[in-house]
This record gives structure tokens, C-alpha cells and sequence, in this order.
């Protein structure tokens, strides 16, 4: 361990606000969908510039990432973090008093830049803390299944805050929230890149570590794994209300449930390979998360083009999530076990993959309409990809 006080490092503060952190993705995008038809009426504009501001929110949330963690390389963990973490609570903020559709899609950019550091720079101070993979992944573990979950959380967040209050109420909601992690932040995380193993910073040095990790076909093969699995939960998260809704009929009580055991599944998955990395190894767990999701979406593409019913898309569903809670920590911890002078950047790169392959994946769930075979198509296409990058790369 690095000159950095452990007990402070190790504390279950540190641990909650990482998870909030990795949440932020899911916090600002799913919170805020069931008040989008409010949002247009409110504002006076169509569908489609609403729904735009989920699309720049996430191109913040991606791009930012490979901004804030080299930025972190070079200037520290801990100032970036409150900086990010601040203009996160204060774009919120002014979100909920935007007056107009254009500052409306420009603070949600903000927004979700800035949240982009948070997700980003928890990933690496996870590796900061830990040289071992075996340990990285264990604590990945523990991130994966809060920003697993969220995702699914969110959309009821954000409905009950309609209840009693509108669209706006969400985002002085997430105000909040970005002020009790921003506090969380100065209070429990310590420092955990010492100046001395900082770079200098610039745009060449930027430039020459992701240079770096783009030509380490180790890393590239481990970030095309983490991205895909990411992108194949993407899929399902934006296709499966419309399949098992309006093509399956269930109604929306049974849909929540049918979402709540993936849920379980993925942290069912997550927590035991948490207890298991240390016996069986990463790259283990790695090949079996894989093998998992493989065989999860090749039962979905079975279920939808032979018709074979709902009980085995169900199922396939179900490996295809829980093999998320597996799969994502540990190909996490191998791709940053190699760079620890690198490793926001690293971080960095992790974040734009999984989530410029996810914005490019999740619309094709409904592209031809009535029909679940799109979604079939993508989650299959994401999870073998996954698998054909990491063996072919590695």
C-alpha cells in the first residue's frame, strides 16, 4: 500500500460513497425517465428534444470519463473528485430551474460530464488501494452490483418523486443526493495517489498514456469484455418493458418482479464471486461470467427465433444479467492491474467503452417495432463479441 493511512481508506464510508459514485450513471439517466412526457408539456416541446436529453447526459457521462481520469493521474484523486462531485450537485441543481429546452440540453451535458468523474476516479482509487487483482476485483464486485441495481431502482425513484412533486422535484432530488456524496467525499476519502507517483499532466502525456493502453491488446480485449457486457445490460434495461409488457402481456406489477430476480441474480452472481476470487482467480471467474452471458443470449436469440415462449427467454434473461455481477469486476481489476501509473486513464477508458457501446447497442432494441428479435439480436451480438475480443486480444 501506498504512503495512504488504511483505516481511513478501508472504512465503510469510503465504501458507500465509491457506490454511490459508480451510481451516478444510472441516478441521472433512468431517475429522470418517467418524467419526460411531463417534461415536454412543461416546456413546450416535442418528444423528440426530450428524449435528447438523456441522449447528451450520456454522451457527458462517456466522454467525461476520459477526461476526468487523466486529469486524476496528474492532479490526484481527491481534488478532481469534489470538483467533479460539486458541479455535479450544483448542474442539478440549476437543471430543476432550466427555462427552456437549449439550457435544459446543455445543463444535462454538464451534468453529465461531471458525473463522469465520479464513475470514473472510484475506479481508480479501487486500484490505487489495491496492487492484487484478486482484491480489486472483490471491491469491483461490491460497485458492480450497486451500479448494477440502480438502474433498475431508479425508474421507481423517480415515479414515486412524481407523486409528490414534478419532473423538476428529480432533479433537486439528485441535488441532493450529488450534495451528500460531494460531503461523503471530503469527509472519508483520503488522498490515494501520492504526489510523487503523479505525472505532469498536459495534453501530451494524456496523450501518450492512452496511446499506451490502446496498443496493450491485453487491456483492449479485457475493456471490449467489460464494454459489451455492459452494452448487452443496456439492451435489456431499454428492450425487455416493450417484449415482456406488450409482446408477452405481462403486466407491469409481474414486470417489476420478473426485474427484481434479475436483479437478485446479478448480486447473487456478484457476491459470490466475491467470495470466490481468491480461490479460483480472476481470470477464472472472468471465462465463467462469459461462458455465462454467451450462453444466456444464445438462449434468448433460441427463445424469440424458434418461439419457443416466455419461460426461456426468461431464463436467458436472467444469465444474461447475473453474468453482469461476474463478468465486469473482475475483467475491471485484470485491465487496470497492469497500469497502476496510469490508472485513471485506464479508468477512463473502461467508462468510454462500456458506455459509447451501450448508447450505440440500447436503441437498437426497437428498431423494428413489434417485433423482440432486435433485442435478441443485440444481446447475443454484445456477449459473444465480448468473448471473441478477449480471446482473440488477449
Amino acid at each position: 500500500m501506498r504512503s495512504v493511512d488504511r483505516r481511513r481508506v478501508s472504512s465503510p464510508l469510503v465504501f458507500a460513497v465509491l457506490g454511490g459514485l459508480s451510481a451516478f450513471g444510472p441516478l441521472c439517466m433512468d431517475m429522470y425517465l418517467p418524467g419526460l412526457p411531463e417534461l415536454s408539456d412543461d416546456l413546450s416541446t416535442p418528444a423528440w428534444a426530450a428524449q435528447a436529453t438523456i441522449s447528451v447526459c450520456l454522451a457527458g457521462l462517456a466522454a467525461g470519463q476520459i477526461v476526468a481520469g487523466p486529469i486524476s493521474d496528474a492532479r490526484g484523486r481527491r481534488g478532481p473528485l469534489l470538483a467533479g462531485v460539486g458541479l455535479f450537485t450544483l448542474s442539478s441543481l440549476l437543471c430543476a430551474v432550466a427555462p427552456n429546452i437549449v439550457i435544459l440540453l446543455v445543463l444535462r451535458l454538464v451534468q453529465g460530464l461531471a458525473g463522469a468523474a465520479g464513475i470514473a476516479i472510484a475506479r481508480a482509487i479501487v486500484r490505487d488501494r489495491h496492487d492484487d487483482p484478486t482484491h480489486a476485483a472483490r471491491e469491483f464486485a461490491i460497485l458492480t452490483v450497486i451500479s448494477g441495481v440502480a438502474p433498475i431502482l431508479a425508474p421507481s425513484l423517480g415515479g414515486a418523486i412524481l407523486e409528490v412533486g414534478d419532473w423538476r422535484a428529480i432533479f433537486v432530488v439528485l441535488a441532493g443526493l450529488g450534495l451528500v456524496l460531494w460531503l461523503g467525499t471530503w469527509r472519508g476519502i483520503p488522498e490515494t495517489l501520492p504526489p510523487a507517483e503523479r505525472h505532469g499532466g498536459g495534453l501530451a502525456q494524456t496523450g501518450h498514456a492512452i496511446a499506451t493502453l490502446v496498443r496493450d491488446r491485453r487491456f483492449v480485449g479485457l475493456s471490449l469484455a467489460c464494454g459489451l457486457s455492459f452494452a448487452a445490460m443496456a439492451v435489456y434495461i431499454a428492450g425487455s418493458p416493450f417484449v415482456l409488457e406488450d409482446l408477452h402481456g405481462l403486466s407491469p406489477t409481474v414486470f417489476a418482479i420478473v426485474f427484481g430476480v434479475n436483479a437478485s441474480g446479478l448480486i447473487a452472481a456478484s457476491w459470490i464471486g466475491r467470495l470466490l476470487v481468491a480461490r479460483v482467480g480472476a481470470p477464472a471467474l472472468l471465462g465463467g461470467g462469459q461462458a455465462m452471458q454467451v450462453a444466456g443470449g444464445a438462449l434468448v436469440l433460441a427463445a424469440v427465433v424458434a418461439g419457443l415462449g416466455l419461460a426461456p427467454l426468461l431464463a436467458g434473461l436472467f444469465l444474461v444479467v447475473s453474468a453482469t455481477g461476474v463478468l465486469v469486476p473482475n475483467a475491471t481489476a485484470l485491465a487496470m492491474a497492469d497500469h497502476p501509473d496510469m490508472a485513471g486513464s485506464a479508468s477512463g477508458l473502461l467508462g468510454l467503452a462500456a458506455f459509447g457501446l451501450g448508447a450505440l447497442l440500447a436503441p437498437v432494441a426497437g428498431v423494428a417495432g413489434e417485433s423482440a428479435l432486435p433485442m435478441a439480436i443485440a444481446i447475443f451480438a454484445a456477449a459473444t463479441g465480448g468473448a471473441i475480443a478477449l480471446r482473440g486480444l488477449r
